[in-house]
């Protein structure tokens, strides 16, 4: 432990010092560093995803650092330091974990987060369904938290089943809404439509949400995946002496099914 602590309060020092010698540093306000905390975050959960062990280690550093960082800030206004950030997040841990910490019984994951919620309202003094839910988190984000506040108060479906039962609803909707043709491209989207889409969106998310699934991240994915088997249909096309680029959508999709093949 002493090794930790002396490797804390070195960049502790570090910190400070960075704020006091570089102009870039001295800058910086929380409203500039913000995003750079939100890109260090999302490269966390890339190299955690990926099973990059190394990589990890090294995001987790560079997003530990954006901690530091905005807890310096809040010294300088005399709201807070980073002593203050880890006794206040030790207390709320302590207070949330009344089954580990007190004769609270929680055996499944699910108990624990009911407790939570009872705790955050009883004790916290959060007040209505949707208490503090961040309105800048990314879209498919905010809904799954919509989506668990409501959970909270047992307003969902039953099952997963049940779940894509509304999803399946919402594609014949949005279909019914696409049967009135859609709008010309680079033009005002057609309302209703938007409506529908915005509506299957959501479903899809509570969906993932049942399935444990981080709606964010498996798109994310989902980009990434198709991203590179188009790249690597192109190339197969070039090995075969043909520009995919310049090939029908059926031999395209040829090709892009070879990719498919060839990744899994």
């Amino acid at each position: 432990m002493a090794g930790l602590a002396e490797a804390l309060l070195e960049l502790q020092q570090l910190t400070e010092r960075l704020r006091r010698e570089c102009p870039w540093d001295r800058e910086q306000t929380a409203r500039t560093v913000v995003p750079h905390t939100v890109e260090e975050a999302y490269e966390v959960a890339d190299a955690a995803l990926a099973g990059d062990d190394g990589k990890l280690l090294d995001e987790l550093g560079d997003l530990l650092f954006q901690v530091y960082f905005l807890a310096l800030l809040l010294s300088e206004r005399d709201d807070g330091d980073l002593e203050a950030v880890a006794r206040a997040v030790h207390e709320k841990l302590v207070r949330r974990h009344p089954h580990v910490f007190g004769d609270v019984e929680a055996r499944t994951a699910g108990r624990v987060r009911e407790n939570w919620e009872r705790i955050k309202t009883s004790q916290e003094g959060r007040e209505g369904v949707f208490h503090d839910v961040p309105e800048l988190l990314p879209a498919l984000l905010y809904a799954r938290k919509v989506q668990r506040r409501a959970a909270a108060v047992n307003f969902e479906y039953p099952d997963a089943q049940d779940a894509f039962a509304d999803l399946e609803d919402e594609v014949s909707e949005l279909k019914a809404e696409l049967a009135r043709g859609a709008p010309p491209p680079e033009t005002e989207p057609d309302r209703r439509q938007a409506d529908e889409l915005g509506d299957l969106l959501f479903a899809a998310v509570n969906v993932a949400r049942r399935l444990n699934v981080d709606p964010e991240l498996e798109l994310r994915r989902a980009a990434q995946r198709f991203a590179e088997r188009v790249e690597v249909a192109e190339a197969l096309a070039a090995e075969a002496g043909e520009n995919w680029r310049e090939l029908p959508l059926e031999r395209q999709d040829a090709y892009f099914d070879l990719a498919k093949e060839s990744s899994r």
